[in-house]
């Protein structure tokens, strides 16, 4: 019985080199230097395919995939139906955050119960983080370049990831209120769990083993 492993291109596939590396694993090309999306691995019955972030749990619970790698952002955003998250790998650390262009007085137009409208591709931890405070908000959902929206006047504000900053300084805009700490989980498959466990147990021991090591 095969396994597909799902991950998305980036800071998730980079640091999770390393743990496959603990289950045995090495992925036989660069996806930097191919436009394959499936890759053979060193292990024959072991292949990766590479999807969108936000995609990586809808992969894992319909099938398309045994078990991946997804950070916390796209499995709120997700719902986890269906998922058995046994890990949290520690990786790809960042941080979900509220930002505004600099000069906007955020705390003011909160404090008055002004209505805000948010551009986030996060709507679902957006809305409970603002219901939260008791503020009222419109979402505008965007897919990518988050920071055009309060620069262009489309938005009050953005509920985004950050890492560094950096983008947000360079665009004018400032953090201001962090909502959560975010991380990549293990996910799971529950039906391949069962039908594939020894295979399955072996990766999710191997890279328990390497986080904690880590």
């Amino acid at each position: 019985m095969s396994i597909t492993i799902a991950l998305s291109k980036g800071r998730i596939y980079d640091e999770t080199l390393p743990l496959l590396a603990a289950a045995g694993i090495t992925v036989a090309e660069d996806p930097e230097k191919s436009r394959k999306l499936i890759f053979p691995t060193n292990q024959p019955d072991v292949r990766v395919v590479l999807v969108r972030a936000s995609d990586v749990p809808v992969y894992v619970q319909y099938g398309g995939a045994d078990v991946g790698v997804a950070g916390l952002d796209s499995l709120i955003e997700h719902g986890g139906q269906g998922l058995y998250l046994p890990l949290d790998l520690q990786i790809a650390q960042c941080r979900v955050s509220v930002a505004v262009r600099e000069g906007f007085d955020y705390q003011a137009a909160v404090r008055q119960g002004a209505r805000l409208k948010i551009a986030t591709k996060y709507t679902s931890i957006a809305r409970e983080f603002f219901a939260k405070k008791g503020v009222h908000v419109d979402m505008v959902k965007l897919y990518g370049s988050m920071e055009l929206a309060p620069l262009t006047g489309m938005a009050d504000a953005i509920v985004d990831l950050v890492s560094t900053g950096g983008t947000l300084k360079a665009n004018h805009l400032v953090e201001v209120e962090r909502i959560m700490d975010i991380s990549s989980r293990l996910v799971v498959n529950q039906a391949a769990l069962k039908l594939k466990q020894a295979k399955l147990r072996h990766i999710i021991d191997s890279f328990a083993g390497a986080v904690v090591k880590g």
